[in-house]
């Protein structure tokens, strides 16, 4: 091999090491982001600190929902299958927020165990109903067609 080929490869091989160790160190930053939220389960199973953010997903349990009147503060239980979290957030809420529905919360973990939200999203089922028509039928054509031949 001669000189021009080796400093080639030299190069190229510099070029492969940098994008191996960016990749990595972008990686290593985002390991806790990566998950979109983690479920009560996992809390508790990871042994999340008290005050570290994250986003903790599940259903609202029915019966926990308890709002407020004088001020915007909910209480309610974020649960999945074998885990139950309190959550407190005081804020206006999704309009797709309720018992039995989906949620993601983005907050801390208070000293007693309580998620202490500070953002709630409420997520929708992912089965898709067209809207009905006149008939209560589901129609055929998009609304903004309907009435063009």
């Amino acid at each position: 091999m001669n000189r021009s080929g080796r400093q080639r490869l030299l190069r190229l091989a510099f070029v492969a090491g940098f994008l191996v160790l960016a990749a990595s160190l972008v990686l290593l930053a985002l390991r806790d982001n990566l998950t979109f939220f983690y479920t009560p389960s996992q809390v508790h199973a990871h042994g999340v600190q008290p005050g570290k953010h994250f986003r903790m997903g599940g259903k609202v349990e029915a019966g926990s929902l308890h709002k407020r009147t004088d001020t915007l503060a909910v209480r309610f239980v974020v649960v999945d299958e074998r885990r139950r979290v309190p959550v407190i957030y005081e804020g206006l809420l999704p309009d797709l927020f309720g018992e039995n529905k989906g949620v993601v919360a983005s907050g801390r973990l208070d000293g007693q165990g309580v998620f202490r939200a500070d953002q709630i999203l409420a997520k929708h089922d992912e089965t898709y109903q067209p809207p009905a028509n006149k008939n209560g039928r589901a129609a055929s054509r998009p609304a903004w067609l309907a009435g063009n031949p």
